[in-house]
């Protein structure tokens, strides 16, 4: 199993257990909004290493 996998089943688990603890609407801003924070986080040169990065793998 992949690395991208082993995320988007462990992201999956977290929003399953945030929707039923939670509304959908604040287990949606959770899934959503940290992903995003963190990746505005991250300076122009990362960013863009990022976006090469991800791009080469999906070639593959």
């Amino acid at each position: 199993m992949s690395r991208g996998a082993k995320v988007a089943i462990g992201a999956l688990g977290a929003g399953v257990i945030l929707w039923w603890l939670t509304s959908f609407w604040i287990a949606l801003l959770v899934m959503v909004g940290i992903p995003v924070g963190a990746y505005f986080l991250l300076d122009s040169s990362q960013r863009t290493r990022l976006r090469r990065v991800g791009r080469k793998e999906l070639g593959r």
